[in-house]
């Protein structure tokens, strides 16, 4: 049954997170954050057949490069948990690498800055 206009509602979800996951539970929050960079795994050249279809996506998606794990769960449109879930599967597989974000720089001290600044105005003026 189409609309006024040839729209046609997209079908509900048929494959509920439950069964994707296998019932696996989430993986530590520090293990997968929403920045942890994830990539296929270098030795990773052959794809194993028993992979589900959503794992197998993942991989596809993971072996252009880096992404952080909150993009992955965009470009798949799968829930975050479900993709922590996956994620944290292929890791422990050995398919996937990840790198862990880069630590915040420290603030700069204050007067170091100004000894600078100072230096700076002395030099050109």
């Amino acid at each position: 049954m189409t609309g006024h206009d040839g729209w046609e509602p997209e079908a509900p979800e048929l494959v509920r997170p439950y069964v994707i996951t296998k019932g696996r539970g989430l993986p530590d929050e520090n293990h997968l954050s929403l920045i942890t960079l994830v990539t296929a795994s270098a030795e990773d050249t052959r794809r194993p057949a028993r992979l589900s279809p959503e794992e197998q996506s993942l991989l596809d998606l993971c072996s252009a490069g880096y992404l952080s794990v909150a993009e992955i769960a965009g470009h798949t449109h799968f829930p975050l948990g479900v993709v922590r879930i996956l994620l944290a599967s292929l890791m422990e597989g050995g398919h996937l690498m990840t790198r862990p974000p880069v630590a915040r720089a420290r603030l700069a001290d204050k007067e170091i800055l100004e000894e600078v600044l100072n230096g700076l105005r002395a030099k050109f003026g």
